[in-house]
């Protein structure tokens, strides 16, 4: 059993080995406990992308030297007679956010928000040094050309011309600060919460250069529907307080594009999938009064009553 991964060092020292099977990655991922009792995360990818996983792996190494919690970087090599490519890192003790945040008042929620935003704001204060291989990051055609793919769609949400124009109309307010090193997939889903009370990160596989901004579209996506207050705290423990009218104005070009896109994306996973792609879009044309605000509803009726809060 598991023929493919005997030829990985440390393989012999492995006393449990359980596949995990949460999660959109395209990655093999196995929970890994060693005789010593140590807990490990592994990822198992198609040889073809030992690049883009050692981008991967050095990513994480880079991220390891901040005071947050998350896997740290162990070992990146092949197996299975290199017909592939592992990362083994160490596991991040505790509980998904998504699935015990209802059990906090919307005090803690806050706050456990708080804490999402400044680690979100740890991460993009990694320096990117001008001499490295950076790949242009400027997604405006390539947002452009997934939109058209929406408008031929047979997935269509009625009555969505009008955010297919802001998108179009706005499309030059993106990308205008300098890029950063990203997550790439900094959501609820993504979070945890550690025995010890604190945030943890998972899942830096999709990381990237980019817009800092383009982070926060999946509090709409995803975070709004499971709460408010720690979607309002991670933009304050961002921005240490309110942001300005330039986040805004970015952030309402991502949410209407990715509510559009979302939809053609999810077609690949069937029509529950797509559903819940296109409840997710009305209601963010609902939140942003069909983007002829870009402050969405959720922020504006419920931000005050947080702000005070450390």
């Amino acid at each position: 059993m598991y023929s493919e991964l005997k030829d990985i060092p440390s393989f012999e020292s492995w006393r449990i080995i359980k596949k995990v099977n949460e999660g959109w990655s395209t990655d093999s991922k196995f929970y890994i406990e060693d005789y010593d009792g140590n807990r490990l995360l592994l990822r198992i990818s198609d040889a073809a992308s030992y690049d883009n996983k050692l981008k991967e792996f050095e990513f994480i190494k880079k991220c390891n030297s901040l005071a947050i919690s998350m896997s740290q970087a162990i070992q990146f090599g092949f197996c299975n007679n290199k017909n592939n490519v592992y990362i083994l890192l160490t596991w991040v003790e505790g509980d998904c956010l998504k699935t015990v945040l209802s059990g906090y008042t919307e005090s803690e929620q806050y706050k456990l928000g708080l804490q999402a935003g400044r680690i979100l704001k740890s991460i993009h204060s990694l320096k990117v040094h001008p001499t490295e291989n950076i790949i242009a990051y400027d997604k405006k055609d390539k947002m452009l050309d997934k939109l058209r793919r929406y408008e031929n769609s047979i997935n269509r949400v009625s009555e969505d011309q009008f955010a297919i124009d802001f998108v179009k109309n706005n499309i030059g307010k993106i990308n205008s600060l300098a890029p950063v090193y990203k997550h790439g997939d900094y959501h609820i889903g993504n979070l945890i919460l550690t025995p010890c009370g604190m945030v943890g990160v998972i899942d830096f596989n999709r990381w990237e250069y980019g817009d800092r901004y383009e982070e926060f579209y999946k509090i709409q996506s995803f975070d709004v529907e499971v709460s408010i207050p720690f979607s309002i705290g991670q933009i304050h423990g961002y921005f240490d307080g309110e942001p300005s009218l330039e986040f805004w104005n970015i952030l309402a070009v991502y949410v209407a594009y990715t509510s559009l896109n979302s939809i053609v994306w999810a077609e690949k996973f069937g029509e529950d999938e797509i559903d819940g792609m296109k409840k997710r879009c009305i209601t963010a044309f609902n939140d942003y009064y069909n983007f002829k605000t870009v402050i969405p509803n959720w922020y504006k009726v419920n931000s005050d009553k947080y702000i005070s809060i450390k």
